[in-house]
């Protein structure tokens, strides 16, 4: 097993993650998209790297204490390996630095094995959006984390 380094977001990045978003979604974001996120004061981006190669990559958006989660990708060869849960963890530390309240993110009803993912790291269903992803077009499930309870409103 390779030692995975996570990484800020970085300019040299870029092309492979281009390829990434090309490889797992039906709506990749373009790279102009991923360059802005380098600008973006709320944007928290993070790249797995084994051995200095580009493995897969997490980002999220915190703004007035709620964190959203805009994509989680990892390269097929380094699937398997824990590098999404890496990747993810470091989001909700993120979440934690950040002081808010909770992290949510949608996935693809179908995407069962990232479900588990988010079940195991706390996430819970919050809701379901209707035909929210094209080609195919399917439901996305909303899923939240509450970073604590004395903000999350967890606590009756």
């Amino acid at each position: 097993m390779h030692s995975v380094r996570l990484v800020p977001l970085q300019e040299s990045h870029i092309p492979a993650l281009v390829h990434l978003e090309i490889l797992c979604f039906s709506e990749p974001w373009s790279e102009a998209s991923l360059r802005r996120e380098l600008e973006n004061p709320l944007a928290h981006v993070y790249v797995a790297q084994v051995d200095g190669e580009v493995a897969g990559y997490a980002g999220m958006h915190g703004v007035a204490g709620e964190c959203y989660v805009n994509n989680v990708a990892v390269f097929p060869k380094f699937r398997r390996q824990g590098i999404g849960r890496q990747l993810m963890e470091r989001l909700v530390t993120a979440g934690e630095e950040l002081n808010a309240q909770f992290i949510t993110l949608e996935v693809r009803a179908s995407n069962r094995e990232a479900m588990d993912l988010y079940y195991s790291l706390g996430f819970e269903v919050m809701g379901v959006r209707r035909d929210f992803y094209i080609m195919p077009t399917e439901d996305a499930v909303i899923m939240t984390k509450y970073l604590s309870k004395e903000n999350g409103g967890q606590e009756s």
